[in-house]
């Protein structure tokens, strides 16, 4: 018999239940506050595939996607750093021509391809040096170097720089619909550059210089939470048929992936990216940092569609091997 001092049994055990309870419930908070979100992958292990069927195949998976394309302006930002011919750096020009050909046929009115690259300033000889000019020569395509372009100030959403405003070329902000087609690669400073990362290109270099240093300065994470954020794009699509892995996003080594990734929200394509690279999104910074903020990188709020998607292991420089999943 218990004195009216000492609890009994039942209460000790009524009280961790309520405890568990709560856990549970604020778990439960914790994976229902991410949106649910789809990703489609499908398998193309050449550039000399039908791409351009693919991307129709992945853009016809994200219906909302599909109807504000109709009579749409599209600004088509790829991944251009340099040009070298032994390494995958930049988004294949196949990739670029052949979704600029698919978005037209589903109704695009215009498409452009922008991208103001980050390293080599001579924009035209990347143009050529890597295959893009003659890639998109034959289509009602126009590429604009968006380091030259008119920039505007816009405010930032969640000013994590600091910095108020950052200056974003006039072609992405008044584009109808962004698209980010990255490359899918290891970053030396980042962990992974994709499509989140992609967004700095869009920031002229007339007025920020070359690599971009005051995105550098004002810290990688923290702009590309502001880029992102911002300037809000309607879509990716990542070229991951040849990605990077070691010492990227320049120096790396190609590994032969054969998929493309399509998707609404770029956080979780960038986190399902990741887990295909074998690596843990959630301790890459700016994913996890996307999460805090209410994005999806969840693989439990992931509706991956399409085909079966290879994992492969990407190699990684020694201060990101913790990344490893």
């Amino acid at each position: 018999m218990s004195s009216g001092n000492n609890p009994t049994r039942r209460a000790i055990l009524g009280g961790l239940g309520g405890v568990a309870a709560t856990l549970g419930g604020f778990k439960a908070f914790e994976f229902y506050r991410e949106p649910a979100e789809f990703v489609a992958g499908f398998r193309c292990p050449s550039y000399e595939d039908d791409i351009v069927a693919r991307v129709m195949e992945g853009v016809r998976a994200f219906p909302l996607f599909l109807y504000k394309l109709k009579g749409a302006s599209v600004l088509l930002k790829p991944n251009l750093v340099e040009a070298h011919p032994e390494r995958p750096i930049n988004t294949h020009p196949a990739v670029i021509a052949a979704t600029a050909e698919a978005l037209l046929r589903l109704g695009a009115k215009r498409v452009t391809v922008g991208e103001g690259p980050g390293h080599m300033r001579d924009t035209e000889a990347i143009l050529e040096l890597t295959g893009l000019e003659r890639a998109i020569h034959q289509l009602p395509v126009d590429f604009i170097d968006l380091n030259i372009d008119e920039a505007v100030y816009i405010p930032l959403k969640y000013d994590i720089t600091k910095l108020g405003k950052l200056p974003v070329a006039k072609s992405v902000m008044t584009a109808d619909i962004v698209v980010s087609m990255p490359k899918m690669k290891t970053h030396h400073w980042a962990g992974a550059t994709l499509s989140m990362k992609n967004l700095f290109g869009t920031v002229p270099g007339s007025e920020f210089g070359w690599p971009k240093n005051p995105l550098h300065w004002a810290g990688i994470t923290r702009s590309i939470i502001d880029l992102w954020s911002s300037i809000a794009p309607d879509f990716t699509i990542v070229d991951g048929i040849v990605g990077m892995e070691g010492d990227g996003p320049i120096m790396g080594s190609a590994i032969q992936h054969g998929v493309l990734l399509f998707g609404e929200c770029l956080p979780a394509v960038d986190a399902t990216a990741a887990r295909l690279m074998g690596l843990k999104p959630e301790l890459i910074t700016h994913l996890s940092a996307a999460q805090h903020l209410g994005s999806t990188i969840r693989e439990g709020r992931i509706t991956l569609i399409g085909d079966t998607l290879p994992v492969l292991p990407y190699a990684l420089v020694d201060r990101f091997a913790h990344l490893r999943a």
